[in-house]
């Protein structure tokens, strides 16, 4: 069974300190591209939804969620700043919006991920019982 989902696919952004180094008007300029950008891939319904990510936020892990820690760090340069949600026909497709990434030259990363339809942990276990049943 394919999981991937009606074809979506998520690009997300990393590296949030792309803009370092920037003059206030070239941050401007770029930060213009991007919405641009954004904007036209909503247009042509290619772009389903996206936000930036504010910097700060918490870390929840440990047995039953008891470690909540500050978080992500801004030291990393692999912080997630942002993402887009895609609705296009391919990866290769995805790939190729990825690559008109306005921050690319800045240093801006983007990854580019297939959106699964389910968790593949839920799609073993629903196989689970019917494998059972079935040899019964």
């Amino acid at each position: 069974m394919n999981n991937q989902s009606k074809n979506e696919y998520m690009l997300i952004f990393r590296n949030t300190d792309w803009h370092k180094g920037l003059s206030p008007e070239e941050m401007q300029q770029v930060a213009g591209q991007w919405m641009a950008w954004f904007k036209g891939l909503m247009e042509q319904g290619k772009a389903v939804a996206g936000n930036p990510l504010q910097p700060e936020g918490k870390i929840v892990s440990g047995k039953n969620g008891r470690v909540v820690a500050d978080g992500p760090f801004a030291e990393s340069k692999e912080a997630i700043g942002g993402y887009f949600l895609l609705q296009v026909n391919t990866l290769d497709e995805a790939v190729a919006i990825a690559k008109d990434c306005p921050g690319l030259p800045y240093g801006a990363k983007v990854e580019v991920r297939p959106v699964r339809e389910q968790c593949p942990l839920s799609a073993e276990l629903q196989g689970e019982p019917q494998l059972a049943h079935a040899t019964a």
